[in-house]
C-alpha cells in the first residue's frame, strides 16, 4: 500500500553504468577521488555544487568544534555496546548516533530552526528582527521555555567554541542575517529571561553555516557526521583498552533501588 503521493521516480545524486560512476554530475574516479576533500564532498553531495572556500572552512570549523565531547551518554552507550559485542562496530556506532537527541548534539537543529523562524517571521511581518527577537524571548520567559542555542552548564561565562566559530564567520565574511539574529538573542536573553544565557556552540553552528548557505532541513546531518568521527576514536580505544564494563559497573553502583521488595522479604525483616 502506497503512503503519500510519489509520482516522480528520480534521484539527482548518483548513477552508474558499466564504465563510469557519476556523482552530482562529476565522474567519481576522474574528478572526485583524490581531487576533493571530504568536507567539500559533503557539501557537493547534499547541495549539488562544490562550496566556496569560505563555505568549506566554515563547515570544517563546525565539524571540528563538536566531533569530540567526552564521555557523554551517547559515547558511553557506544562503548558499552562494543564491550558487549566486540565484533559489532556498526552496532556500537549506531548506538552512539541513536543517542543523539534534543539534549545532546541534536540541539543544533533546534537552534537552527529557532533562528530560521525568527528571520522568517521578521520578513513575513515586515517587522524589525530585533523586535521579533524580543517578543520571542518574552514568550519564552512567560512560558518557561528553554532558549535554543543559549546557555551552558559549564561555560556560564561564555562557550569558547561558540566565540571561536563566530569570530571565524566574521573573518571569512560569512556573517549575515542568522548570526545577526543570534547576536540579538544574546543581546537581550539574559535581561529578559533573568539569568545568564551566553551563546553556546549549538547556537553558533547553525547560525554560521546557515549564513554560509547550508539548508536548515539538513542541519541535523552536521552533528551526526561530526560525532561519527568522535565515536570512531572512542570505539577504537574501546577495542584497545575497554572501559565499557567499568562504565556499566559504576552506573550500577551509583543507582540505588527504591522499588517494592517481595512480600517474603518484608516478613523476614519483621
Amino acid at each position: 500500500m502506497r503512503i503519500g503521493k510519489q509520482n516522480q521516480a528520480f534521484t539527482a545524486i548518483a548513477t552508474s553504468d558499466a564504465d563510469t560512476i557519476t556523482v552530482r554530475g562529476h565522474d567519481l574516479c576522474d574528478e572526485l577521488i583524490g581531487q576533493i576533500n571530504f568536507t567539500d564532498y559533503l557539501w557537493l553531495l547534499v547541495l549539488g555544487e562544490k562550496p566556496t572556500a569560505a563555505q568549506a572552512r566554515m563547515m570544517d570549523a563546525c565539524l571540528v568544534a563538536i566531533a569530540e565531547h567526552g564521555l557523554v551518554p551517547s559515547v558511553q552507550a557506544a562503548r558499552m555496546t562494543l564491550a558487549a559485542g566486540p565484533e559489532s562496530w556498526q552496532g556500537a556506532m549506531a548506538a552512539g548516533l541513536l543517542g543523539m537527541g534534543s539534549v545532546v548534539a541534536g540541539s543544533s537543529e533546534a537552534a537552527g530552526r529557532y533562528l530560521h523562524d525568527l528571520v522568517a517571521k521578521a520578513e513575513a511581518d515586515g517587522a524589525s528582527l530585533e523586535d521579533v527577537v524580543v517578543a520571542s524571548l518574552e514568550e519564552h520567559r512567560d512560558r518557561r521555555m528553554k532558549v535554543a542555542g543559549m546557555g551552558h552548564p559549564q561555560h556560564s561565562g561564555g562557550d569558547p567554541r561558540a566565540n571561536r566559530l563566530l569570530a571565524i564567520a566574521d573573518d571569512l565574511g560569512v556573517t549575515g542575517t542568522y548570526v545577526g539574529a543570534l547576536r540579538l538573542v544574546d543581546k537581550h536573553a539574559t535581561r529578559i529571561v533573568g539569568r545568564s544565557l551566553p551563546i553556546n556552540v549549538s547556537g553558533a553552528i547553525p547560525a554560521t553555516i546557515l549564513d554560509a548557505g547550508w539548508p536548515v532541513d539538513a542541519m541535523k546531518a552536521v552533528p551526526l557526521i561530526a560525532r561519527a568521527a568522535g565515536l570512531s576514536a572512542h570505539l577504537f580505544e574501546e577495542a584497545q583498552r575497554s572501559i565499557g564494563f567499568i562504565l556499566s559497573h559504576k552506573a550500577d553502583l551509583a543507582i540505588e533501588y527504591d522499588g517494592r521488595m517481595p512480600a517474603s522479604r518484608d516478613k523476614v525483616a519483621e
